[in-house]
């Protein structure tokens, strides 16, 4: 490993570490049914397990900034992993469903801290014509995870106890640790950084209500009770009042003159629809599957691997490409591709074999791998150096609204739609189900459409620097 030069070994470093977190988050979340009957509880407290990890995840992404400017991107990646490894120690040894969400709440504070300030770590060691590559590599990690996690997820709770979903992670999480400890270059430090107290409360109420609310709302009745509402209408108010008292702040938390850069505010707008279709079918895809034609779990998890492997080869691809050529030659043609193929899982019927919805879902995958990436680093390309570690925690903080919405989104259309068409004369419920899951693709499919056209506005550093010969001559 020593051979490889200093900026990849980075990349390898930050690859362990998030790879653990995103894949202890997937093996989980099949297993849920097991936990209600383990622990002799309900759907509801159960789903803290979630939840919990999502809002306390959510609440700490606006800090990082701020800790990475303040203690240096190195020590607040490395904090980050240990206060994720001890997490898991702590799931592991929980003798109760609360010990586990307890766990899970420290994982999320974790996680929260290592996501975005991984991508800033990484924009600090390469140039800007060499990250596009470099974060494709390390996005292998983000579309891998997902898709081995419930596969390993099952053979964990078939063959040992389920602490041992929480023991999984540690080899890999300190594999990251001693990694980055030896790799990751220090960044420097501002010991003078002043802590926007004020700010913090204001955004993280507001990310948490609303992150919360979109937790507990995965059915019509749960999404509009009356807390739902408030949370929801509280959430919002709260982060308008955030960017109000933020733009009157000298030294403020978040940054947010980088939404005054169009590429940036752009990327967000397509990485938001990339990750509101990719959770699309997270979700759907296990109930067309099992539901319609009553196939096994097993043949759901093997239905997601080759779509892994093709996002993480077109994101390697894809980032070469956008290195080399630009934005406009890559994310345009990704969404494309992912919005036709979501828009042919919305045309299956009850005799379409399996091996087309396989081949589909992986140029999903394919698509999303060149379109969602790509998207993320023209965006970070294009905001000031100093920005980056704000830029990257915004980035990942509005992507885990976006998934949440689009998953309560869709859970609720199943629900809502699926009751609906089969009170219809004739209409079994699996033909029901098979239209609702047809329309509901359609839907995913136009939101990526909708975003394509944004796509076309990306700028990459070829054009700011044609630009600025511009300007000289």
């Amino acid at each position: 490993m020593s051979k490889l030069p200093n900026k990849w070994l980075v990349v390898v470093s930050v690859l362990f570490g998030t790879f653990t977190v995103i894949l202890n988050n997937s093996m989980l979340n099949p297993i849920l049914p097991r936990f209600i009957e383990i622990f002799d509880s309900n759907a509801v407290a159960v789903g803290w397990i979630l939840t919990i990890f999502m809002v306390s995840m959510g609440m700490t992404m606006p800090l990082t900034g701020y800790f990475g400017d303040r203690f240096g991107k190195k020590k607040v990646y490395l904090a980050g992993l240990a206060i994720f490894i001890g997490g898991s120690i702590m799931g592991f040894f929980s003798g109760s469903l609360g010990m586990v969400i307890l766990s899970r709440a420290v994982q999320g504070m974790a996680g929260g801290l290592m996501m975005p300030i991984a991508m800033a770590l990484i924009f600090n060691s390469f140039p800007r014509y060499e990250r596009g590559l470099a974060v494709g590599v390390y996005g292998v990690a983000a579309m891998v995870a997902p898709a081995v996690g419930p596969t390993i997820g099952g053979f964990l709770i078939q063959y040992f106890d389920w602490p041992w979903l929480f023991a999984f992670n540690i080899p890999f999480g300190l594999t990251g640790l001693i990694l980055s400890t030896k790799f990751l270059e220090p960044t420097e430090t501002d010991p003078n950084k002043k802590f926007d107290l004020i700010g913090f409360i204001i955004v993280t109420s507001g990310i948490g209500a609303v992150l919360f609310a979109l937790g507990r709302g995965r059915n019509i009745d749960s999404l509009f009770d009356t807390l739902n509402i408030l949370l929801i209408i509280g959430g919002i108010l709260a982060l308008v009042l955030f960017v109000w008292y933020e733009n009157r702040q000298d030294d403020p938390l978040l940054n947010l003159s980088v939404f005054k850069v169009p590429t940036y505010s752009v990327s967000i707008v397509v990485t938001s629809a990339a990750s509101i279709g990719l959770f699309s079918g997270i979700f759907l895809l296990p109930l067309l599957i099992q539901n319609v034609y009553g196939l096994n779990e097993v043949m759901t998890g093997l239905l997601f691997l080759p779509a892994a492997a093709a996002s993480g080869i077109f994101m390697s691809i894809g980032g070469r490409i956008l290195d080399k050529k630009g934005p406009k030659y890559v994310v345009p043609p990704g969404l494309t591709i992912m919005a036709a193929a979501t828009l042919g899982l919305s045309f299956l019927n009850l005799s379409t074999p399996y091996w087309l919805i396989l081949l589909l879902n992986t140029i999903r995958g394919l698509g999303m791998g060149m379109g969602n990436m790509p998207a993320t680093t023209s965006g970070m390309n294009a905001i000031p150096e100093h920005l980056v570690a704000q830029g990257s925690a915004m980035n990942n903080i509005i992507r885990q609204i976006s998934s949440s919405l689009g998953i309560v989104f869709f859970s609720i259309y199943y629900e809502v739609r699926r009751a609906q068409v089969s009170a219809a004369p004739d209409m079994d419920m699996q033909a029901a189900t098979l239209q609702t899951l047809n329309e509901a693709f359609f839907v995913s499919a136009i939101v990526l459409l909708i975003a394509l056209p944004f796509s076309f506005i990306l700028k990459g550093v070829q054009e700011d620097e044609e630009e600025g010969t511009e300007k000289e001559a």
